[in-house]
Formats: structure tokens, sequence, C-alpha cells
């Protein structure tokens, strides 16, 4: 099973440091990881330095992966080809890094992408004529296609409905456990976060404040403390922990 690690990884942007000695316990495959924290806090950062866009200090240890390239990415602007038809702006993502003559089995997993977001209906339709959501939708099937073992994803339902996040932030649960991929996502939402993911990384000014099981890092005493907000958690006729955000301190 694909883990990653990451041992007291920093970044500086000139002589500004974003990161400061970020380190986590090995993150298994089979799960899903939020990355939480206010605005600023450092998340698109640490994307890009695990993906070594960025350099600094520290590590980033991935073991027991299968593939060459183990990563998928998909940024908060995907950057869609807005020429390209949703169909083929999907199939480059596959082919990318691979060999250059499109076989039957990269139109099946472009297939099978899009059905498994619920997005087959698009699939002709050019990127540019597309709602913020859709493009969305469509960067994360741009990300599964590519078969990651680790799958980064930052703000994956920033421009969704309520509906679609929902839908969206399941499909993906499934998918870590039956793939046993590893998910790790930038999430505002905190309800969320405890409603789908099993783990969770609390960042604040670049450090990390909490690491662990998402129930024990999204806590009422740690958001009044990083959001400052009151709030209660309570468990739901699912049985599903629910945050209850009470006001402003």
């Amino acid at each position: 099973m694909v883990t990653l690690t990451l041992d007291r990884l920093t970044a500086h942007y000139g002589r500004r440091q974003i990161l400061s000695e970020i380190s986590t316990p090995p993150l298994e495959g089979g799960r899903v990881v939020a990355l939480l924290g206010p605005n600023a806090a450092g998340k698109s950062t640490l994307f890009r330095r695990i993906l070594g866009l960025i350099g600094g200090g520290g590590s980033v240890r991935i073991d027991g992966a299968t593939h060459e390239r183990p990563l998928a990415y998909m940024p908060q602007d995907t950057g869609a080809n807005a020429v390209l038809s949703v169909y083929e702006s999907v199939l480059l993502a596959r082919m990318q890094g691979r060999r250059l003559k499109v076989q039957a089995e990269d139109l099946a997993e472009v297939d099978r992408a899009l059905h498994e977001l619920g997005i087959v209906d698009l699939g002709e339709r050019d990127i540019g004529d597309l709602s913020g959501g859709q493009r969305q939708l469509v960067g994360a099937a741009q990300a599964l296609v590519q078969d990651p073992e680790i799958l980064l994803l930052d703000e994956p339902t920033s421009a969704l409905d309520l509906h679609r996040q929902i839908q969206l932030l399941s499909i993906l649960r499934r998918l870590a456990r039956e793939r046993r991929m590893l998910i790790l996502a930038a999430l505002h939402d905190l309800g969320q976060a405890l409603r789908f993911t099993d783990e969770a990384i609390m960042l604040e000014s670049g450090r990390l404040i909490a690491c662990g099981p998402t129930a024990q890092v999204v806590t009422p005493e740690l958001l009044r403390q990083i959001y400052r907000v009151e709030t209660r958690i309570e468990a739901c006729s699912q049985g599903s922990p629910q945050l209850i955000v009470e006001g402003a301190t």
C-alpha cells in the first residue's frame, strides 16, 4: 500500500518563509485526508512543495508506489484549454507522460472517469462553454484519469453547489477505498471534512497545528483558536458528526 510521509518540509518565497518544518506520520492509501486552515495558511504551497514545483528543506517520502508517476494534482484553477472538448481535455490529461499513441485502454479510462463523476453528458461540449462548477468536475476527471496512487486536490468543491459537493466527496471517499488511493484534499467546509475524511492536517501561517483523525483535529477548542468561532459538534441521525457554528469570538 502506498504511503506519503512529510519530514520537516519548509518553503520560502524570497526571504519570506511560507512553510515551517511540516512533518506528518505516514499517510496511508485507502484514506481521505483533509488539509485545513484559514486563508494564507499555506495549503496550496504545501501541495506545490509535495509535487516538487517549489524547493525547500526537508523531504517528501513515498513508499509502496507501483507507478513511476504515482502523484496527480488538481489545482484550484485547472487552466483547461477552452478550445478542447471535455472528452479531449480528459484524454490529454491521461496521455501526459505516457506513450504517444492512444490505446483502447486510454479511451476506456476516460469513459470511466466521466462516468464516475456523472459528467458523461458533457463529453462533447467545449470547455469554454462550461460553468465554473462543471469545469471543476472536469478537473477532477483529469486527475482521476491518470490512475494516481496519491491524489492531491486543492479546494475541489469550491465552485460546486451543495448537492454536487456532497456527491463529489462521496465519490472520492469510495474511490479511495476501492483503489487503495491516498487522497489529500484542501477543504474550507469543516463540516464536510468531519463527514467525509478519515484524517486531517491543520495549518496556520505555515505551521502544523494538528495532524490525526479528523474528529480529533476538528474540535471546538481548536476552531476557537484558529478560526475564532464558537462551535459545537453533535452526532446526526446517520451517525456522522455535525458541526454547529454559534458565532464569532
